[in-house]
């Protein structure tokens, strides 16, 4: 973990440790904030966010929203936004907005630029021209949407002859992202007649669907669905501006309960609980199964390691730690089996034969499922991790080398996309560790 590389470098050295007693902070959820945003932004009134995440990916959503004429105030100081809604109204009659690689601000706003008048474009870099939008096009297009994806009507960048949503029935389909229904919610309450939405087949990342529920009630909205949330029916009505409390990133979290994981001893990270709204804290019932003890305090929730069984387990969930289980996977007797992920395919890189890739450069046999992947231990050796632009990559690979040495990852501050100062934190398992040495 070592921090002496330049910020401009393209390599980060990590650092071997031995067991660990550790206690870190992480930022906000940025799916929280980038959905409190949207809902604070579609309220009448003044909206204070606080525990708000810095990162690329809500500051291009609080640039979009800018440009569409929406008053965003940032204290970064505080970690605090306040935002100024105008009751669902898009004050900007055109705007190109640029996106980068924000999967959450691309869907979310494609959804939101229905409700004004006038002309306005998204885009984002080159692997957001590869990640599908087609199944949110086609069903605003069935609520009179005037939308279209440029690129066979499937991928960005997206059009929009905004007029309004009127309202009526729709469907989309559950199966390659959780966003594009999370969208349709949103922006539903500010349409002009009701909103009916069907889900077709199984919707993946269901928790992450609670959570945009979760965001709309706090904001003073209520949505008419069924136990497997497969239908919805939204009455026209406005969102309340609110003081809003944002969590601590889970995702982000378990990046170092994967660190006791694999060094054994433990790690406490601050104001997490069990009661999180975040579906990825069942990310700590997979490091249980694998063997893991979990202690939940005051200070927040610890994980006791080390792991120490294979496990077979169903991640659809809560995919976004997939990278996290398959790094800890390394270090545990058996073969490991991950399920339910073939979305992950269509995240900021290939998240299943990209993974293998690496995980292969480490030197693990690594098998691709058509929804997973099967990981059994060999001998590790040293590698430099291609990171393929994805902050995912780059946190959980950088738990490899607590124990393996040799290990750098590739384009570090690729991190800077919902954890710039990641690296920084992961320095403090070490620096803590190290006290825990001398003393």
């Amino acid at each position: 973990m070592n921090n002496s590389e330049s910020e401009h470098s393209q390599i980060q050295r990590i650092e071997t440790s031995g067991p660990l007693d550790a206690t870190v902070s992480v930022p906000g959820s940025k799916s929280i904030t980038n959905r409190a945003l949207v809902c604070a932004a579609l309220a009448n009134g003044q909206s204070t966010l606080r525990g708000a995440l810095n990162s690329d990916d809500t500051r291009v959503m609080i640039d979009s929203l800018q440009k569409l004429g929406i008053d965003v105030a940032c204290d970064w100081s505080k970690n605090e936004i306040v935002v100024t809604g105008l009751g669902g109204k898009i004050p900007t009659s055109q705007a190109s907005l640029h996106v980068d690689g924000s999967g959450t601000t691309m869907r979310f706003l494609t959804a939101l630029c229905c409700l004004g008048q006038g002309d306005f474009e998204l885009a984002g870099n080159s692997r957001m021209s590869e990640r599908p939008i087609g199944d949110l096009v086609v069903a605003l297009q069935k609520l009179g949407c005037n939308v279209s994806a440029e690129n066979d009507n499937q991928y960005p960048p997206v059009k929009i002859q905004a007029d309004g949503i009127a309202g009526g029935s729709t469907t989309i389909s559950g199966r390659l992202s959780s966003q594009f229904l999370s969208g349709l919610l949103m922006a539903a309450p500010c349409a002009q007649g009701p909103v009916e939405i069907h889900v077709d087949g199984k919707l993946v990342s269901v928790p992450f669907i609670q959570i945009t529920l979760e965001l709309m009630e706090s904001f003073g909205v209520a949505v008419e669905t069924n136990e497997t949330l497969t239908q919805f029916k939204i009455e026209p009505q406005s969102y309340t501006a609110i003081d809003y409390k944002i969590e601590p990133d889970v995702t982000a979290a378990s990046y170092f309960w994967g660190a006791a994981a694999i060094c054994g001893g433990s790690v406490t990270v601050r104001d997490v609980y069990r009661d999180s709204i975040q579906g990825d804290f069942e990310f700590v019932e997979v490091l249980r199964q694998m063997g893991c003890k979990t202690i939940e305090s005051d200070t927040g929730l610890t994980v006791i390691g080390p792991a120490l069984h294979a496990v077979d387990v169903d991640m659809g969930n809560f995919s976004d730690t997939v990278q996290t289980a398959a790094i800890v996977a390394l270090f545990i007797k058996g073969t490991t089996t991950i399920r339910g992920i073939a979305h992950n395919r269509v995240k900021e890189t290939d998240r299943i034969g990209d993974l293998a890739t690496e995980l292969r450069r480490l030197g693990a046999e690594v098998t691709e499922l058509d929804d997973g992947l099967r990981i059994s231990p060999q001998p590790l050796k040293p590698a430099e991790i291609e990171t393929y632009n994805d902050h995912r990559m780059a946190m959980s690979f950088a738990l490899a080398g607590l124990r393996q040495p040799g290990v750098t990852i590739r384009d570090p501050n690729c991190v800077a996309k919902t954890f710039p100062n990641f690296f920084e934190v992961f320095g403090q398992l070490h620096e803590q560790q190290k006290q825990l040495s001398d003393g």
